[in-house]
């Protein structure tokens, strides 16, 4: 009853109303509306043929996803000073990474505010992980272009502070190998195979990188110090991507069920 009350509430809304709302949960107002409209405009939405000429989110993302490996190199800089580049590079891998990302997007309820396609919304596109990713790095990137790097910095530190603390990023440790297994079989599809595509680095402090195979296809790639951390790396990637397969797929037979009715 609760969720049904909600959407009500929030399709009585306008969309400068719901923007307003967001501005307010995040801390920040915008002095160009443009930006933050264009922030939560997914491809497919702009892809639509009575829309053309409308921008999708794709250029804000890249701005971000810039924007954001900046800060989080300095935030960890400034507080592993005794670190390798190796193990920095590590720790920034884990910290925007599409699941961190999606994670945070969640918080702030990003997926609320997106505008989709038709078919985008029907196959679950607000709960897609590597959609709220990029709607993430596409509203940090508007807020660095409407307020500068301080108002940008401000938005950012707020959601990774404990996480740069660690108090919420002590996964890395999970067996996302045997998930990736699991749900690869659930789904009926290969099981994943891992190979190892390069070593680099000094012999004190070597980098493995590995790629994740399911089927004939490249499914996901990871970097870490070990053989094991790179593909428990590449294996999250994986999972998240296969997630997003499965709830697609669910999506879809629900859709087709309720026609069949």
């Amino acid at each position: 009853m609760h969720g049904t009350t909600r959407k009500n509430t929030q399709s009585r809304l306008t969309r400068s109303e719901l923007l307003s709302q967001l501005e307010e949960a995040i801390g920040y107002r915008f002095t160009n509306r443009r930006l933050l409209s264009e922030a939560f405009i997914h491809r497919s939405y702009a892809a639509v043929a009575s829309r053309r000429g409308i921008p999708d989110n794709l250029r804000l993302e890249f701005f971000g996803d810039s924007v954001l490996g900046f800060f989080i190199s300095g935030w960890l800089l400034e507080l592993l000073q005794e670190s390798s580049e190796g193990e920095l590079s590590r720790r920034k891998a884990s910290l925007i990474d599409t699941a961190t990302l999606a994670g945070l997007a969640r918080k702030l309820d990003l997926g609320r505010y997106l505008l989709l396609s038709y078919g985008e919304e029907k196959t679950g596109g607000r709960s897609k992980k590597t959609v709220l990713a990029a709607a993430f790095e596409a509203l940090l990137g508007a807020i660095y272009l409407d307020g500068g790097s301080s108002c940008a910095e401000t938005f950012l530190k707020k959601l990774y502070q404990p996480l740069l603390a660690g108090e919420t990023n002590r996964d890395d440790t999970r067996d996302y190998k045997t998930k990736l297994q699991e749900l690869a079989h659930a789904l009926g599809g290969m099981p994943p195979v891992y190979f190892l595509d390069k070593i680099t680095g000094p012999d004190h402090n070597l980098c493995f990188s590995v790629t994740v195979m399911m089927g004939n296809e490249c499914f996901a790639r990871g970097a870490g110090k070990t053989r094991k951390e790179a593909e428990q790396r590449a294996a999250r990637e994986g999972l998240v991507l296969l997630e997003e397969l499965s709830l697609r797929r669910i999506t879809v037979d629900e859709n087709r069920r309720g026609r069949d009715r």
